[in-house]
């Protein structure tokens, strides 16, 4: 692993607890749903969301980049189901969305899935950006190496 997916993977392992929270406490927030009693619950989403994208994460940034299928911002949207559960616990009713969202998530009931990085933390910005640039010229580079461009 190189030390631009070093650091997105830091920064994501930083920054996924927080958003899992957030993500849980603003949806239960806006349907008047109350956290009491929930602490334990939404540690223990937070904490399995985190070692999900982890794994995936560093299996990803592993393989060599002409071999990846996906995208970091896809695996963490892969996150999504940890804080969605805890709400369907909650007994928290889903929320209107676009009709593009319906289509594209449909299991995402909430809205919860991130378009951008700083949908989940604005600390995830730069880092991603700087390895999605790291990753488009190694790919560059080698179809050069190649005589492909």
């Amino acid at each position: 692993m190189n030390e631009y997916a070093e650091a997105l993977l830091s920064a994501t392992t930083l920054a996924m607890p927080k958003w899992v929270r957030r993500s849980i406490e603003s949806v239960a927030t806006a349907a008047g749903v109350s956290l009491d009693d929930s602490a334990d619950v939404i540690d223990a989403a937070a904490a399995d969301a985190t070692t999900f994208v982890s794994g995936r994460l560093r299996a990803l940034f592993d393989a060599d980049v002409d071999r990846q299928r996906t995208n970091p911002l896809e695996i963490l949207r892969g996150a999504v189901p940890y804080p969605t559960s805890v709400l369907i616990g909650l007994g928290v009713r889903a929320v209107s969305r676009h009709q593009f969202e319906t289509e594209r998530f449909p299991e995402d009931i909430y809205g919860l899935t991130p378009a951008t990085w700083a949908d989940i933390d604005e600390s995830l910005y730069e880092p991603g950006i700087i390895w999605g640039a790291w990753k488009a010229k190694t790919v560059l580079d080698r179809r050069r190496a190649q005589g492909m461009r």
